[in-house]
């Protein structure tokens, strides 16, 4: 199983606390449906403020199984992607989008079964001035996000993994899901998470 398949395995809040509570996009990204997952490395796109030329060369120039993430310079009141980009870059076998603004055509895009991640809907239009980069690495909240580090999104939020950490983050994703059932089991005997993790002991019960 090769290192994205491995990595689709985690939620994204996993892959978080694996990393050391690091990676993790603002929580205001989130699916436009609660059942929406991505997973792939980053094509990133820099627009300027309500403008989405760079989103549409971005699907073209991109490869399959890439995921476009975008920063549009902190303007959100504008649907930089909708329901046409979304077939066009379906079908150019790019598996999902991030951006940190607004989308539209969200009940097309449901239906059209494309991953998106944004902050929220909005019906206003943008320009086609086509000012920004591709490519190249881009910040989000306070994430550095480098081409081909790979994106993992789900219903919690977005989790950046770097292309140098994606061992790490697999192997402690494992142990930590196996601490995590260990606590499951002891939880449905009988036993509470305080006593579990000793806090009775040192907080008092």
């Amino acid at each position: 199983m090769d290192s994205i398949n491995q990595l689709r395995q985690f939620s994204a809040a996993t892959l978080h606390e694996a990393l050391g509570k690091t990676g993790n996009l603002p929580s205001a990204i989130k699916p436009i449906h609660q059942g929406m997952k991505i997973c792939g490395p980053a094509y990133t796109v820099q627009t300027m403020p309500r403008d989405n030329v760079l989103l549409h060369r971005a699907y073209a120039y991109a490869k399959p199984g890439d995921v476009i993430v975008a920063h549009c310079s902190g303007f959100y009141e504008a649907g930089y992607w909708g329901d046409l980009m979304s077939l066009g870059a379906k079908t150019q076998g790019i598996v999902g989008l991030v951006i940190d603004a607004c989308v539209r055509d969200a009940d097309d895009i449901e239906a059209l079964g494309f991953p998106v991640f944004s902050r929220g809907l909005c019906i206003r239009g943008t320009t086609n001035f086509g000012e920004g980069t591709l490519n190249e690495p881009i910040v989000i909240g306070e994430c550095l996000i480098h081409p081909g580090d790979i994106i993992v999104g789900d219903r919690d939020g977005v989790v950046v993994v770097p292309q140098n950490r994606i061992e790490e983050a697999i192997e402690k994703a494992i142990a930590r899901e196996a601490r995590e059932e260990s606590v499951r089991e002891q939880l449905r005997l009988g036993k509470t998470s305080i006593q579990i993790y000793g806090w009775d002991t040192k907080f008092g019960y």
